[in-house]
Formats: structure tokens, sequence, C-alpha cells
């Protein structure tokens, strides 16, 4: 399963969606060097058993998603999906 990792603006959390555009949940820092996964939607039941405590950085957090989910994990560029042309 491919999944895309967007910034959240404003937070210190990153938007976990599906190339379908489905919400897989968030990869979340609870403090500096606490990066926690949250499931939503289909990924609660998909990620039931993955270990989701704190990892050191987000990039051990998104290797843990791929090995589990046995996919990539890609992060999304600003405006590559659901984003309005400027008028």
């Amino acid at each position: 399963m491919d999944i895309d990792v967007t910034s959240k603006p404003g937070e210190a959390a990153w938007l976990l969606t599906d190339l379908l555009g489905r919400e897989m949940g968030q990869v979340v820092e609870e403090s500096p060097g606490a990066f926690r996964i949250q499931p939503a939607g289909h990924a609660v039941q998909t990620m039931a058993s993955m270990k989701l405590e704190p990892y050191r950085t987000l990039d051990e957090a998104l290797a843990e998603i791929e090995r589990f989910t046995r996919g990539t994990c890609r992060r999304a560029q600003p405006g590559d999906r659901d984003e309005e042309p400027a008028s």
C-alpha cells in the first residue's frame, strides 16, 4: 500500500493518505524527537498490530509504516494534490 505524506499546515504533524485520497491517519511530533503514528479510517484495522509508539524521527516512523504495509511512503510536495490553480 503506497501512502502520500503531507505536512499539516501550522502543526508538527504529517497527514497520511492512500493513493485514492483516503485518510490513513497522521504522524505527530508530540515533543522534540518523539514521533507517534496515529492511524485513522481504514488504516486503524490495517495498522492494528503495528508499533505506534514514539520514534526518534519522522523517517523512522515512515519506515515502520513501509515495513508493516509493504508499501512506500512518499512525501508529497505542496500543490501535488487537491490544490486549485491560482486565479
